[in-house]
């Protein structure tokens, strides 16, 4: 039972280095798609390079840049709440009003990512961050 425990106390703090990495380059593309159409969009985007509406510019920078310090593990912490903020707003202005079902209003992104940031408010970034670097809490 004692490797058990030491191996998870050993990996945990690792893994969620990962999970923040890995959702924070995922997040980013969001941003980038809608700031600078990359990657590009597999059907033409309905909005014209340089013609954001400002609430999708908002988005795209928070989801770029937010993104960005998510993923070296800068200020998680605040970052990680205004950006589950964000995912809750986009969710209730944009998927819930097509029906309550994430899977069928296509908001499944959005719960995920708004959930997975709040963990990271209360966990931090883990080992391998600037934060942990810093020693400003992991």
């Amino acid at each position: 039972m004692n490797g058990a425990t030491s191996t998870r106390d050993r990996w945990t703090p690792r893994l969620l280095s990962i999970l923040r990495t890995v959702t924070a380059f995922v997040f980013m593309e969001h941003g980038t798609q809608k700031l600078f159409h990359f990657p590009p969009a597999p059907t033409p985007a309905h909005i014209m390079p340089g013609h954001l509406a400002p609430h999708l510019m908002v988005a795209g920078l928070l989801e770029a840049f937010g993104g960005l310090l998510i993923l070296v593990g800068l200020f998680t912490r605040p970052v990680a709440f205004i950006l589950a903020g964000e995912m809750a707003v986009a969710y209730f202005m944009v998927h819930a009003k097509q029906g309550f079902w994430p899977l069928l209003n296509r908001g499944e992104s959005a719960v995920i990512y708004c959930f997975v940031f709040l963990y990271f408010v209360a966990a931090g970034g883990g080992v391998w961050s600037v934060d942990a670097l810093w020693g400003k809490g992991s």
